[in-house]
C-alpha cells in the first residue's frame, strides 16, 4: 500500500482526497436549485425566456438538429454556427468570431493556442481559473500582477524586455471580475498594449449584455483593434450556451489549426447557436432589460450597503466577511430563509476572503431585495 494511504482500493488516493476535504468542510456536492435567485449569472433573465424558446422551436421547425454529430473539422460544421459568427462579428464590431462550446474551453483554447515559447503572457493575479487553465498548457512564460494594478503591469513589461526579451507579451484580463464585481481598466490597458506592442486579451463573460453601447460589453471599445480579442460567454447575460471568441481573422485561423480543444472537440449543439443569434437580437432590440437591471443594482446597493455589502457598480455585489466558517453558516441561514445565495472560499478566492456572492438578475425584483434586507437584518444581529 501507498505510503499515507488509508484504504488499498484501485481510487484509494481519491478516496483519502474527498477525506481530507470533508475533514475541511469543503467537500462539494451537487444540489438543485430552490429559493430566490440570487446566485446564478442569467443578469437579463433571457434563460427561461419566451423569445429564447421561440427561437429553439422555429430552429427545429427549420430542421436544425439538436447534435452536431462531430467536431467542426469534420462533420460537425453547420450553417447555424457560421451564421453566428457572422452575425456575431457584425454586432461586436470585430474582424471575426469563433463560437465554442463554453467559456471555459474558449479561455484554454485561446491561450494554450496563441502565446508561443518565447512569449510572455502577463495576467491578473485574479483571472478566471480557466485562463489559468489555458496558460499551464501554453508554452509562454506566465507572469502574475497585482489585480487592476496598470502601473504594475507597465513595470512587468519593462522588465521582461529589459531582460532581452524579443517574443510577444499578452496581457491577460477579465472586463468584469466574477467574484469582487469590480471593473479592468481597458482603456489603459488597451493603451499599454499599444506603447509595449502587446496583445490584449479581455474576458468580457459578465459584461457583456449587461453594460457598453448596446449591451456589448466593456470591450466594445478595443473591437476591430488588430492587438485585441474579447471572450464573450453565451451562457451569463445571454441566456443560452457556449462562447465567442472574437477577434482579428488570424486569431480565428490560428485557433482552428492549433487549438486542440476546438480540434478535438464535438461542435456546439447548432441549436445553441440558432439561440444565442437570437439572444443578440434581444439584446439589440430590448434595451429595457438592461436598463431594469441597472436600476435593481442602484437599488440594491442602497439597501444592502448597511450589512456590508460591496456596491461595485455591477450586479456582482460581495459582502466580504473573511472567516470560512462564518461565511457558509450565514450562507446556510439564507438558504434555510428562502434565498439561493452561496458561500465562496480558497481556493476560488483568496485567503481570508470568504464571502457571500449576491448576484442580482431581472429574476427577482425589488420585493425580493427588501426581504433579502430584512432577512440580513435578522442573521447577522
Amino acid at each position: 500500500m501507498a505510503m499515507g494511504r488509508t484504504t488499498n482500493t484501485p481510487l484509494a488516493a481519491q478516496v483519502d482526497d474527498l477525506a481530507g476535504l470533508a475533514r475541511a468542510a469543503r467537500l462539494r456536492s451537487l444540489s438543485l436549485p430552490g429559493g430566490t435567485d440570487f446566485s446564478s449569472n442569467d443578469y437579463l433573465a433571457l434563460a427561461g425566456s419566451e423569445r429564447l424558446k421561440n427561437a429553439v422551436m422555429d430552429a427545429l421547425e427549420r430542421g436544425v438538429p439538436v447534435g452536431s454529430g462531430g467536431s467542426r473539422l469534420l462533420r460537425g460544421n453547420h450553417p447555424e454556427h457560421e451564421a453566428l459568427e457572422a452575425e456575431a462579428a457584425s454586432f461586436f464590431g470585430c474582424e471575426s468570431a469563433l463560437f465554442l462550446a463554453n467559456g471555459y474551453g474558449a479561455n484554454s483554447a485561446l491561450l494554450s493556442a496563441l502565446p508561443q515559447r518565447g512569449d510572455a503572457i502577463f495576467h491578473d493575479a485574479l483571472v478566471h481559473a480557466s485562463a489559468h487553465e489555458g496558460m499551464r498548457l501554453s508554452r509562454a512564460e506566465c507572469i502574475a500582477v497585482p489585480h487592476n494594478d496598470v502601473g504594475a503591469f507597465a513595470e512587468a513589461l519593462a522588465h521582461w524586455r529589459a531582460g532581452n526579451a524579443v517574443g510577444q507579451a499578452w496581457i491577460a484580463v477579465e472586463t468584469l471580475y466574477s467574484m469582487d464585481g469590480d471593473r479592468a481598466p481597458i482603456a489603459e490597458l488597451a493603451d499599454l498594449a499599444d506603447r509595449h506592442g502587446a496583445v490584449l486579451l479581455a474576458d468580457d463573460a459578465h459584461a457583456t449584455g449587461v453594460f457598453g453601447t448596446g449591451g456589448r460589453g466593456l470591450a466594445a471599445h478595443i473591437d476591430g483593434r488588430g492587438n485585441a480579442i474579447v471572450l464573450r460567454t453565451c451562457g451569463k447575460a445571454l441566456g443560452s450556451e457556449g462562447a465567442l471568441l472574437c477577434g482579428p481573422r488570424v486569431m480565428r485561423d490560428h485557433v482552428i489549426n492549433r487549438g486542440r480543444g476546438f480540434i478535438f472537440s464535438t461542435a456546439p449543439s447548432p441549436l445553441m447557436a440558432a439561440c444565442v443569434r437570437e439572444a443578440l437580437r434581444i439584446v439589440e432590440e430590448e434595451p429595457d432589460r438592461r436598463e431594469a437591471l441597472h436600476d435593481l443594482i442602484g437599488y440594491a446597493a442602497r439597501k444592502l450597503a448597511p450589512f456590508g455589502v460591496s456596491a461595485s457598480g455591477s450586479q456582482i455585489m460581495p459582502q466580504v466577511l473573511g472567516d470560512e466558517a462564518r461565511t457558509m453558516q450565514i450562507a446556510g441561514a439564507l438558504r434555510s430563509a428562502g434565498f439561493d445565495i452561496r458561500g465562496i472560499r480558497p481556493p476560488t478566492v483568496p485567503a481570508g476572503s470568504s464571502r457571500l456572492r449576491i448576484s442580482l438578475t431581472l429574476n427577482i425584483g425589488r420585493a425580493q431585495i427588501d426581504a433579502l434586507a430584512d432577512t440580513l437584518l435578522e442573521i447577522l444581529a
